[in-house]
């Protein structure tokens, strides 16, 4: 004997609150500032809609859920694809190292050129310059190794092994700056001093005590 599916129930308003809320999670609404969160707030208002034709128009709304489903997903992965998300995720290590040479420069010569770009109101160069002078400045200090191709995370995971204290001030800094070099992520002032920041821990922090 061979038993017939049970219908779905779909109710409308249920189903946009899903939407709405798989929308609004953190991981979107960082995905590009206040222009990207305006779009998406249109999108879930379009979505609801859609939902109510869809469910509306079936019995059981299933078939039309399903493409409705589909599109969304398509939609979530255009709107992160056009605000750098996914083009962040997908480079490859090497790409997203600090330096783009074999850091030629001194730490206090990318701090000057950083102090240079923020005075001339240029942060998202300026984000990358302090924080390389950071990086340099480990280097010098000798907390870091002068290794090629480190990134920013790892600047934090083998800058904290040598250095505990530094980790509370480089992690916000690390991710400030693979936002705003990687990320498409415009620099302004708050960054910046999230990463001047980091830099002055760098130039002060203490070694740990072996014991």
């Amino acid at each position: 004997m061979i038993f017939a599916e049970p219908p779905v129930d779909i109710l409308r308003d249920q189903a946009a609150r899903e939407a709405a809320e798989e929308l609004s999670k953190s991981a979107y609404r960082q995905s590009g500032g206040s222009l990207i969160e305006r779009a998406l707030n249109k999108l879930v208002e379009w979505i609801a809609d859609l939902l109510d034709g869809v469910t509306g128009a079936s019995p059981n709304g299933h078939a039309g859920l399903v493409l409705l489903v589909a599109l969304i997903a398509l939609i979530i992965v255009v709107v992160l694809w056009r605000a750098g998300v996914l083009r962040t995720s997908k480079r490859g290590t090497k790409q997203q190292s600090v330096f783009d040479t074999s850091r030629p420069r001194s730490a206090a010569e990318y701090r000057a050129q950083a102090e240079q770009e923020a005075s001339a109101g240029n942060y998202t160069y300026a984000v990358r310059s302090r924080f390389r002078a950071c990086v340099a400045e480990l280097v010098e200090r000798t907390i870091l190794d002068d290794r090629a191709g480190r990134t920013a995370y790892e600047v934090v995971a083998d800058a904290g092994r040598v250095a505990p204290t530094l980790r509370d001030a480089l992690q916000p800094a690390a991710l400030t700056f693979t936002e705003v070099v990687y990320g498409n992520r415009p620099g302004n002032p708050t960054r910046y001093a999230v990463v001047v920041r980091a830099d002055d821990a760098a130039r002060t922090a203490k070694l740990k005590v072996a014991g």
